[in-house]
């Protein structure tokens, strides 16, 4: 059996005022862990940041779309394709194309002197550019020759050359389990080493065309917020990404892009307000060889302030490079390699137990070290 390959991300980042991700009251996530409540941001809301700076960092094709607006998709995409098929045929052929592949598109029907509304898939479904592209050009063959949309042929096209996203947070489709990808990558909700009790901004916002003698506010409001030393947690199975994207290269470099994008990114709940833009003040990466490995345990006893004035970020670095040891040492299968990214000398524990370097540095011998494990453990 080939040899397994996980690369675990620990950062380390202070985050001033904030509400990153927000419940449905508009509060600050929150959750108990240790038996106090911690601050929390939530995985599905780290990995949509992460699909953002993707959008910027990678090339579109090799990227996917999460929407119910599949039909308009299609049939969009059809017309850059073939644009002299009329577009109510290009509707049907959108309709039939995703109807054939599996996805089921519930009828609509228009209200009382009122447009009929878009039709849309049942629910989210994921699908990479290059499969639309697929589907799309599948759909005007169809068209042009007359023959009817083969479903055995229809269903390869959105279930091979996955995107790059897709093959790292999976998909789900309840009616078209054999479409299903698992997930390379997991992710951590993200949790506060300390325990918080959120706080309220109360606000005002003067009237500019208000007269003069008018003291009154235009408006008035609360904005709940917090602040955090939040320890933040991914890992990748780098075998299996090789595996859905099929080429292990690029795999390679798609979990160097990962990394790079997860320790750079945040959700961007309220950015506008709190201007809270911070990056980690470590990084910890780790490539292991048996399983990913978890290092939350490390702060199931709240940090507090420290009596002798070190820092909370100095805390949690002393505690963080600890666990790792104990962990290596009690269960005797170190990591394959190991690499450290800081800031000052607060974090300087962590030199124990990794490798000091840079993030472009970090990225660098992450491509070279997993590409060479997924080749030679194939």
């Amino acid at each position: 059996m080939p040899e397994k390959t996980f690369i675990d991300i620990h950062l380390i980042q202070t985050v001033p005022f904030s509400n990153l991700n927000r419940d449905d009251t508009g509060s600050p996530k929150t959750g108990t862990f240790g038996g106090v409540t911690r601050a929390r941001v939530s995985s599905q809301a780290q990995k949509h940041a992460v699909r953002d700076t993707f959008a910027v960092q990678l090339p579109a094709e090799q990227l996917g779309t999460r929407s119910k607006r599949w039909p308009k998709i299609v049939s969009d995409r059809i017309g850059d394709l073939a644009p002299e098929i009329d577009a109510e045929v290009r509707a049907e052929l959108a309709k039939a194309v995703l109807e054939a592949v599996g996805f089921k598109i519930p009828a609509v029907k228009a209200k009382k002197d009122e447009e009929a509304p878009e039709p849309q898939t049942q629910y989210l479904v994921f699908l990479g550019n290059r499969q639309l592209d697929r589907l799309a050009q599948a759909a005007v063959e169809s068209h042009r020759t007359g023959e009817k949309l083969d479903k055995k042929q229809l269903k390869p096209l959105a279930d091979t050359d996955q995107a790059v996203d897709i093959a790292l947070f999976g998909r789900m489709l309840a009616d078209a389990a054999d479409l299903n990808v698992d997930a390379a990558a997991q992710v951590a909700h993200a949790v506060s080493v300390h325990a918080v009790d959120n706080e309220w901004d109360f606000f005002t916002a003067v009237d500019d065309e208000a007269p003069a003698d008018n003291l009154g506010a235009g408006m008035m409001g609360t904005i709940e917020f917090n602040s955090s030393t939040l320890y933040r947690y991914a890992s990748v199975n780098a075998r299996a990404l090789a595996s859905s994207l099929g080429d292990t290269a690029n795999a390679a470099q798609v979990v160097g892009a990962f990394v790079r994008a997860f320790a750079t990114t945040l959700p961007s709940g309220k950015s506008n307000t709190f201007a809270n833009f911070t990056l980690p003040e470590a990084i910890v990466v780790t490539v292991r060889r048996d399983q990913p490995v978890n290092f939350v345990g490390a702060f199931e006893t709240a940090v507090v302030p420290s009596a002798d004035g070190r820092s909370r970020a100095e805390v949690t670095a002393t505690r963080l490079a600890s666990y790792a040891a104990d962990v290596e040492q009690a269960y005797g299968n170190p990591a394959v390699a190991s690499y450290v990214v800081r800031l000052g000398e607060a974090t300087a524990a962590l030199d124990a137990i990794g490798e000091r370097t840079s993030l472009p540095e970090l990225v660098a011998s992450l491509e070279r070290v997993v590409g060479e494990r997924l080749t030679e453990h194939a």
